[in-house]
């Protein structure tokens, strides 16, 4: 059944070519700081 259920979205789908950096790999390279975090998520 699953099998079938992906065919029918892989038929009906576009592919499309992204170019360029990856935002998650920016982000992931440099983490928060307790500083900047407090900064971005006041509690």
């Amino acid at each position: 059944m699953a099998d079938a259920l992906l065919d029918r979205i892989i038929h009906n789908a576009h592919r499309i070519a992204l170019e360029g950096d990856s935002i998650r790999k920016k982000g992931a390279a440099s983490p928060l700081t307790s500083a900047e975090d407090s900064e971005t998520n006041p509690t």
